[in-house]
């Protein structure tokens, strides 16, 4: 098929990579324009952009398309069969959508109408959710409430974090998202019930507040990894937690936030939270034990 691909991060390159390796002719891929990144702000092309020219394909970075009409006729000039979308970050208008001969498909990572929105992944990690998926739907003008083509479930394990997850589904996105254009299925009504919206995330929502359960904390830390990241302070120090053991039967007395040890265990509302690895400003993530030899952490130390 001839086909457009409007992606933007990591989660949309191997599905790129699958439509290439199915034969598909991808005539341009749309993607966000260059931003500063780094210490030193140089502007950085994004990864989609990258896949693609390193596969020899035309890339347009408009920073906005809602109302250019003048990018919705070099949209609808490809004159392409379908258009393939993948966290590209920009809403699409009716004029851009109904362009293609098969419309717009969108990848999304989750099952819909659960986790429609910014943050899919992050978000079934953070409700406890037992699984998440990726849904191939035929793209409207609502915030994702197209009618679904294919689903694939996978299960969320006790150890997953965002980033193992990402990695998932974003494989069986691009799986998927093939067998959508081949099989052509019935595209089926989101149902009514059981939807809801998975925020954009902010750095404040990696602050850990320690009078919740150990079993909500240790989600906050591995649906937060690696952005925005969970953190708490000591003695006025930002330190990110990357990796921590929940131990939600574990009986205490101590306020939230304090540490029933030397060796970095936290009481929280109910429960407590052992921290195994963690990042100080400037420094790489380490252990706790690394940290503790050169900054000891005694038991009744206060963490906020």
């Amino acid at each position: 098929m001839r086909l457009i691909f409007m992606g933007t991060p990591d989660f949309s390159v191997p599905a790129l990579h699958a439509l290439l390796e199915a034969g598909h002719d991808v005539v341009a891929v749309y993607t966000q324009p260059p931003r500063p990144a780094g210490r030193g702000k140089a502007l950085r092309r994004s990864p989609v952009h990258e896949a693609a020219e390193a596969a020899g394909i035309e890339v347009r970075t408009p920073a906005r398309v809602r109302r250019d009409t003048t990018e919705h006729a070099a949209f609808a000039a490809l004159n392409a069969d379908a258009a393939v979308v993948a966290a590209y970050g920009l809403i699409l208008p009716k004029e851009m959508l109904d362009a293609p001969r098969l419309g717009c498909l969108n990848i999304h990572a989750s099952l819909l109408p659960r986790w429609r929105g910014a943050s899919p992944i992050q978000s079934s990690i953070l409700a406890g959710d037992t699984q998440s998926g990726v849904s191939i739907m035929q793209m409207d003008e609502g915030l994702d409430t197209g009618a679904v083509l294919l689903e694939e479930a996978t299960p969320i394990s006790a150890t997953d974090t965002a980033s193992t997850l990402h990695d998932r589904l974003s494989e069986i996105g691009g799986r998927l998202v093939i067998r959508a254009l081949v099989e052509q299925p019935t595209p089926v009504p989101q149902p009514a019930e059981g939807v809801t919206y998975a925020e954009r995330l902010t750095r404040d929502d990696g602050r850990i507040d320690w009078t919740r359960t150990a079993s909500e904390i240790d989600r906050q830390i591995r649906g937060l990894t690696p952005w925005p990241g969970a953190f708490t302070t000591l003695d006025g120090v930002v330190l990110k937690i990357g990796t921590a053991t929940p131990l939600p039967d574990a009986a205490h007395n101590a306020l939230p936030g304090t540490t029933l040890d030397d060796a970095l265990t936290i009481a929280c509302g109910t429960g407590a939270i052992r921290i195994d690895r963690l990042q100080k400003p400037g420094r790489s993530m380490m252990s706790a034990s690394d940290l503790l030899r050169g900054q000891p952490v005694p038991k009744g130390t206060r963490l906020v």
